[in-house]
């Protein structure tokens, strides 16, 4: 194993700082003739699945990136506006290239093929094809959107593979936020 940049200084520097991953990777060779075995782990309570690509693309929200096989090249990507106030962040995490990359949910992972329009609560995208493309909207109206806690959801569009998780890390903050007292 040895560790380093994330893609070099700079490009590491761009990921830390805007795709929120690690400055660092680690990288595993096997140096034997026997097959080895290698576990993966992330900070969240829930999935990890593989995505194979070959020779196309998949965006990461933030922190659902966890590994890759050699062959994928990783770059930070501006999401824009929207994904930053439907609570996504500014940039998203763009892998390409062939080979595996596995990434992680908190709780489960579903995959999706959309062909339209499909509405998805904010928190809950993982990753997503780039042709698709990203909006916000308020949940009902002003008034039922405020009262009824959900606020602001993601319109997506246009035909691909998205992949959703089954909890979102501010719904459980917002379940705990009353119970704890200071």
């Amino acid at each position: 194993m040895r560790t380093e940049f994330s893609g070099g200084l700079i490009p590491g520097l761009l990921k830390k700082f805007f795709g929120g991953e690690s400055l660092f990777v680690n990288v595993f060779t096997n140096q034997t003739q026997a097959p080895l075995k290698l576990t993966l782990t992330q900070s969240t309570i829930g999935d990890i699945d593989r995505i194979d690509l070959n020779n196309n693309e998949i965006c990461f929200q933030p922190g659902a990136y966890i590994a890759h096989t050699p062959g994928i090249k990783m770059a930070v990507q501006w999401a824009g506006f929207a994904s930053f106030l439907a609570g996504e962040g500014l940039f998203k995490l763009r892998l390409s290239g062939k080979g595996r990359v596995f990434f992680g949910a908190y709780g489960g992972i579903t995959k999706k093929r959309i062909s339209s329009e499909f509405i998805v609560d904010s928190g809950h995208l993982v990753a997503y094809e780039p042709q698709i493309k990203m909006r916000i909207k308020l949940a009902g109206g002003f008034f039922g959107s405020v009262t009824s806690g959900e606020g602001i959801v993601n319109k997506l569009s246009g035909q691909g593979e998205i992949y959703l998780q089954s909890r979102s890390v501010d719904g459980l903050v917002r379940y705990l936020r009353p119970k704890l007292r200071w």
